[in-house]
């Protein structure tokens, strides 16, 4: 097959961004994106719950929430496409001594990144949404703007539609090395596309494409189970979206509540397990909704569906740019359930290093593989 400059393993919304972003930077440059499913059915993309938020602990992860955010507020000048972005903010409870010092320190972080959070006394929580039950609480962290949800497939189909890359409908099968670089992409269909580049950003399977050169990546298919239900009297007022400090989330979603949680067993999943754990609702979410709002009391769950976090164990933090020794392979991988939200970001740096050799937006270098090498974490506090 014609050799490309650089191939990028998955096309959802991460292998989407980079190419995007490649056309813009380097726009002579040949971009082939290999994706196993154009249906997207099964993508973390399309199954996640499009939130976006500043509430990190890490200063990196605040700066790419918020470069993220701007660039979902722009779409409509850049793309002409309204991204439905519903700014409703994140509301982080803490019911412990030891968690309101969590939020304050975040919010220290999160203040100095110029995040607009504010924090909360339960008092001052309870005026602001009525509804809550927060006898039990001792701080509140509330996002005042830049944070909330959005058209995630929107996002994704924006940067597909205004791409020149080409796309293949096809699968990875393995990976042709020479002289310690990715000389070419093996296809299940097929043949072989050589390549001066070569970017791994295939989610759940990133693992599974490492080791075809010889990589070690420590990402695994975690399962999450998202719900939505119907309340009988549904709270008043504009919500945002809530993690109570049992680890439960929960936002408006329309008419309806979209909610779910991290569950207490998280094992690795196989990449077709896409069954919903029911018994999260009924175990899990319900109680702990019901304690937290009278409003939550009476509900009645619609729907459900479960999608993968392409979950990094070290960390859960995402892995990006050059393997260190293998310098034509790059990592868009391991973003635990925020990559949607830190595709804008992380398109951006991986295309600026691949194409000018540097990054130049946001220094996503503590990103990098070299942690994986030294087992050193780069822990995230505010991870759902």
């Amino acid at each position: 097959m014609t050799q490309s400059d650089v191939v990028i393993c998955g096309g959802a919304v991460i292998g989407s961004a980079i190419a995007w972003n490649l056309g813009q930077i380097a726009p002579k440059l040949t971009v082939t994106i290999i994706e196993r499913d154009p249906s997207f059915q099964h993508s973390s993309t399309a199954l996640s719950a499009s939130g976006i938020r500043q509430q990190f602990s890490d200063p990196l992860n605040v700066a790419i929430g918020q470069f993220g955010v701007g660039f979902i507020k722009e779409a409509p000048a850049r793309w002409g496409l309204n991204l439905n972005l519903h700014e409703q903010g994140y509301l982080y409870l803490s019911n412990t001594d030891s968690g309101a010092q969590v939020l304050r320190e975040n919010h220290a972080v999160q203040h100095g990144e110029g995040a607009d959070v504010t924090l909360l006394s339960p008092d001052e929580l309870k005026a602001r949404f009525p509804h809550l039950n927060t006898d039990d609480l001792t701080l509140a962290s509330l996002g005042l703007s830049g944070e909330g949800w959005f058209d995630s497939v929107g996002l994704m189909q924006g940067y597909q539609a205004n791409s020149n890359a080409t796309r293949l409908n096809d699968k990875v099968v393995g990976l042709t090395m020479q002289s310690g670089k990715v000389a070419a992409v093996q296809l299940a269909a097929g043949g072989e596309i050589p390549c001066g580049t070569f970017i791994n950003a295939a989610g759940p399977y990133a693992a599974e494409i490492s080791k075809m050169a010889g990589i070690a990546l420590p990402v695994e298919p975690r399962k999450r189970t998202n719900f939505t239900f119907d309340c009988a009297v549904p709270p008043e007022g504009s919500l945002p979206l809530m993690i109570d400090p049992s680890g439960v989330w929960v936002r408006p979603e329309g008419q309806h509540f979209l909610c779910g949680c991290s569950p207490e067993h998280d094992p690795v999943v196989g990449h077709d397990d896409f069954e919903p754990r029911f018994q999260e609702f009924e175990e899990i979410i319900w109680p702990a909704l019901a304690a937290r709002s009278p409003a939550f009391e009476a509900i009645k769950m619609q729907a459900m569906w479960a999608g993968h976090y392409a979950y990094n164990v070290l960390d859960q933090n995402a892995v990006t740019g050059a393997h260190p020794e293998i310098g034509n392979f790059y990592f868009a991988n391991g973003f635990s359930g925020h990559g949607l939200q830190q595709a804008p970001a992380i398109g951006r740096g991986v295309a600026e290093l691949v194409a000018l050799g540097s990054y130049k937006t946001l220094d996503l270098s503590k990103l990098g593989y070299d942690r994986i090498l030294r087992g050193d974490p780069l822990l995230e506090k505010c991870v759902i």
